[in-house]
């Protein structure tokens, strides 16, 4: 995707901030949400989202999905 001019923004969260110890010292019920509404955050700052195959068999990305659809992302699907 760089090759073609995107920015990557990242949406794996693995710092340490996000460790399910970290998330639940801070009261965190629902982690899966709560990395859903950082994803959907990151998804403010893009004009495109890239999705991998296999994407519709994760409820997560389905929600992403219907998000950039709804907001007008231009959608690329992996190959």
């Amino acid at each position: 995707m760089r090759e073609k001019g995107y920015e990557i923004v990242n949406t794996l969260f693995t710092d340490e901030w996000y460790s399910n110890e970290s998330m639940k010292e801070r009261g965190v019920v629902q982690i899966p949400l709560c990395f859903l509404a950082k994803s959907l955050e990151n998804m403010s700052l893009c004009h495109a989202a890239y999705f991998c195959k296999g994407w519709e068999n994760a409820r997560g990305c389905k929600i992403e999905h219907d998000a950039a659809v709804a907001y007008g992302l231009e959608i690329i699907y992996e190959d």
